[in-house]
């Protein structure tokens, strides 16, 4: 139920906040509440995954496009990530969520999302692949720029995500 409540909440506070690029950082704030944590009394490594969910929430609806998406059936899902913890978020604790679109590909949106403590140290990182379903498959990435009004190319791949994907590939 906390998630729904911050689900809300970043929509909320994100559409009254400026408008943000769609190569620029969207940040989102939060607490860890006692439903958050685990045996040992930190934030569960699931919640973490969770709270880069609301990053990415925040992004779609900071680039004005939550909406859009919605009305054309469209919903966003992952495909995978790569996670990496660094520290904990204890109770109570404040904590940010960086999140950013690094690149894309003909099947993919690749994100960044930097979990920091209240001390503003990285906590988690994670980069993750997600794409649009909509009722017709998969939604490529240049379809979704056309429904944001955007023209551009991807930035390079880089070369992690780039190795990362050549091993998730099938034949």
């Amino acid at each position: 139920m906390v998630l729904l409540f911050r689900f809300i909440k970043t929509l909320i506070v994100t559409r009254l906040s400026r408008r943000i690029g769609p190569l620029e950082e969207g940040r989102v704030s939060m607490r860890v509440w006692p439903n958050d944590l685990d045996l040992n009394m930190h934030a569960n490594s699931g919640r973490y995954i969770s709270f880069m969910d609301i990053g990415r929430v925040n992004l779609l609806v900071g680039m004005r496009i939550f909406r859009k998406v919605l009305r054309m059936g469209w919903r966003p899902l992952v495909g995978g990530s790569m996670t990496t913890y660094r520290r904990p978020l204890l109770p109570f604790e404040r904590f940010t969520v960086r999140s950013r679109i690094v690149a894309w590909d003909e099947k993919w949106l690749y994100f960044e999302h930097i979990v920091e403590n209240a001390k503003g140290e990285m906590a988690a990182t994670s980069t993750v692949r997600g794409l649009m379903r909509g009722p017709k498959g998969n939604v490529a990435p240049g379809e979704l720029l056309v429904v944001a009004g955007l023209n551009i190319e991807s930035p390079p791949l880089p070369v992690h995500i780039a190795k990362w994907r050549d091993a998730e590939a099938r034949d």
